[in-house]
């Protein structure tokens, strides 16, 4: 009897087995087959329900606190390297003899850049997402002051004479003058879109400022970006100069003598259908070199070569002899060795006509690149010691530094900072973000049109084979793991689609990612890009009265009139808080004449400040034209009533969105995870 219990529950429970077996199996193989759009993606849950998790013990556990090396600068002496840990809030000081790092000083949120005063006594450092500049004292590694400055800080820059701070404001597109001997900000003035990099000329009088995005044009006009040069003397600017076919325009650098300035760029070709990729034709990148005379000449040449791209070229320095340059390309992991000599022997040898198509020229790279030396994953901050023997290279993503003797060209050795031994699944992915090695001719990778994990402000004519037809607004990957679907016409149910079959087949036209590659990649875009606080419009919570009158706006259910407006068109029906979407398809009839017939995606509108421009080919060049001069039909929200205070109002609060983390109180280092 006892036996044939125990068959009877063997029986019992092989059946009950099979039952969940055959048609468990059959139900986890078409959930998987819809989240990654293919069909013979392994049957892996750790990739999508651990890799993925944005908080808690499985999050901490599976992620590491990373330091990620971004710029840096050496003592004068060379005795010291000041290294900006971008990932740990931190400012290293290392020793590059002993390899050692001594120090890690704690800054605000997001440290950008460092400069030395000129006494050698004091670093800079500028925080993006903290709104200052920390003064450290380097005899004592403390902080002893925090200087305020416009929304973003990035690049710095000392005056002439040492009294004053020049700091480049990037999220508010500002050049803040800091007095340094009251600590206060003298002034501030307009730069270009998204500034980022600056430098002083050589002879003190001229300091240029360097922006990334583009000019806001119509779709179909030449691209530009702005130099911003100002007056040294008397602190103003003295010319903005529009450089053509140009953006992502990093960092700027003069040759000792101060007749060249060079700055790096890229050069999309976003006008055109995004199948040229096939034809080596989508992103050329390379610097362009502004003559420092009178009517001098703009001059672009590529570091391209016809079948090898070097995506993503961020620093560039000069050698104190004027001989080399050195720029860094973070999409490749390579530094470009420059022959200033060659270019001026290049320039001088060519026609007008000649040096206007050397921007487009593949081939000519080989007239002045001497070298490509090979770095770690994604090599940002450049620095050369006071002799020019030594450059430093920042690699983001090893946490080290790599030493490179410039007169042999070879790397001498390397600096481990101490960060996590471990490469985490989602920092394996961040990697792959930042590398354009699986690319056609490496031409280009996920962080070239989505710099800081954002957007680029671009409007691109995505797979059409007709030129000019179902254009695309870049959209931002900031906190996009819980608002599917994705892309404007929701296509995309997930993010390994997205970036899976989407990226190879629309995008990149080469094999897909290996699905160990395309796990990372989907755990690092889910977990590791979240918003910056929106320091600019709303730091704390508090709006101000005109924000809570266009919040009113914004949940009204009636119109001026007192009319009910119908709940589809109301803007908190599709807007819903948290991410001020309700992940639903929506007729808005702001569909162009070139665009296929389809519904649009509600976007979230999270620092929906920081995106312009707007609607899904970026015709609307502010938030204001989305319905003064494309919404006139009422049927993208009820605001025909509204006077144009209350369109105001309403457009104040739309910039005050921010992040559901900041709502919620969760701490502003989220950033610290990959």
């Amino acid at each position: 009897m006892k036996k044939s219990r125990i068959i009877s529950v063997i029986v019992f429970f092989s059946v009950l087995g099979l039952i969940i077996y055959f048609p468990g199996r059959k139900w986890a193989r078409g959930h998987v087959n819809y989240m990654t759009a293919v069909e013979d993606h392994p049957l892996n849950c750790l990739s999508c329900h651990v890799y993925t998790q944005k908080s808690g013990f499985i999050s901490k556990l599976v992620n590491r606190k990373y330091l990620s090396p971004f710029n840096l600068a050496v003592s004068r002496d060379g005795s010291r390297l000041y290294v900006v840990a971008q990932e740990s809030n931190a400012l290293l000081v290392v020793d590059p003899e002993t390899h050692k790092v001594l120090n890690k000083i704690k800054v605000g949120n997001l440290p950008h850049s460092v400069i030395l005063s000129s006494d050698g006594q004091k670093a800079y450092v500028s925080n993006e997402w903290s709104d200052n500049v920390s003064v450290i004292d380097l005899a004592s590694s403390k902080v002893v002051d925090t200087l305020n400055t416009g929304d973003g800080p990035a690049g710095l820059s000392l005056s002439a004479d040492g009294k004053f701070l020049y700091v480049v404001d990037s999220y508010s597109s500002n050049i803040s003058i800091i007095d340094l001997n009251t600590g206060e900000e003298r002034k501030r003035f307009n730069a270009g879109n998204n500034p980022t990099g600056t430098e002083l000329s050589p002879d003190g009088k001229t300091l240029y400022v360097t922006s990334r995005r583009a000019l806001i044009e119509p779709y179909g006009e030449t691209l530009k970006s702005e130099l911003t040069v100002v007056d040294e003397n008397t602190q103003r600017i003295r010319e903005r100069r529009n450089i053509e076919s140009a953006y992502m325009m990093e960092n700027v650098a003069f040759t000792p003598t101060g007749d060249l300035a060079m700055a790096t760029m890229i050069r999309p070709k976003n006008l055109v259908p995004s199948i040229q990729v096939e034809q080596g034709w989508m992103m050329t990148y390379g610097m362009t070199i502004i003559e420092q005379k009178e009517n001098g000449r703009v001059i672009q040449l590529l570091l391209d070569e016809p079948n090898a791209y070097y995506s993503d070229p961020f620093d560039i320095v000069i050698t104190p002899n004027g001989k080399k340059a050195f720029i860094s390309s973070s999409g490749v992991n390579t530094i470009s060795v420059v022959d200033i000599d060659s270019i001026r022997t290049l320039f001088a040898k060519s026609t007008p006509e000649q040096l206007a198509n050397y921007s487009n020229n593949l081939g000519i790279s080989a007239r002045y690149v001497t070298k490509r030396i090979k770095t770690g994953a994604a090599p940002k901050g450049l620095a050369l010691s006071s002799d020019g023997k030594l450059l430093y290279v920042a690699e983001q993503l090893e946490d080290r530094i790599s030493v490179i003797n410039t007169e042999s060209l070879e790397t001498v050795g390397s600096i481990d900072l101490g960060g996590p031994r471990t490469i985490t699944v989602a920092r394996q992915g961040r990697r792959l973000f930042n590398n354009s090695g699986h690319t056609f001719q490496t031409q280009f990778d996920c962080y070239t049109c989505h710099p800081d994990m954002h957007e680029d402000g671009l409007v691109y004519n995505m797979a059409s084979k007709d030129m000019g037809r179902n254009l695309t607004n870049t959209q931002s990957l900031r906190d996009i793991g819980d608002t599917p679907p994705y892309k404007w016409n929701g296509k995309n149910q997930t993010v390994y689609k997205q970036d899976g079959m989407r990226f190879s087949t629309v995008l990149t036209r080469t094999e897909q990612f290996n699905y160990k590659d395309l796990d990372a990649l989907t755990a690092y875009i889910i977990t590791g890009i979240p918003y910056p606080p929106n320091l600019q419009y709303n730091p704390n919570g508090e709006l101000t009265e005109s924000q809570l009158r266009g919040k009113a706006l914004f949940e009204r259910t009636k119109d001026n009139l007192g009319n009910d407006i119908l709940e589809n068109n109301r803007c908190i029906t599709c807007h819903r808080p948290p991410y001020y979407t309700n992940l639903k398809m929506a007729y808005v009839k702001t569909l162009a004449v070139t665009d296929d017939s389809m519904l649009f995606d509600t976007p979230h509108l999270n620092n929906i400040y920081a995106s312009p421009p707007y609607l899904h080919d970026g015709r609307a060049a502010t938030l204001e034209e989305i319905w003064t001069k494309y919404g006139k039909e009422d049927k993208h929200g009820r605001v025909n009533d509204m006077s144009k205070n209350q369109l105001n109002d309403l457009v104040d609060y739309l910039k005050s969105l921010r992040a559901p983390a900041y709502e919620n109180n969760i701490p502003k280092k989220l950033h610290a995870k990959n």
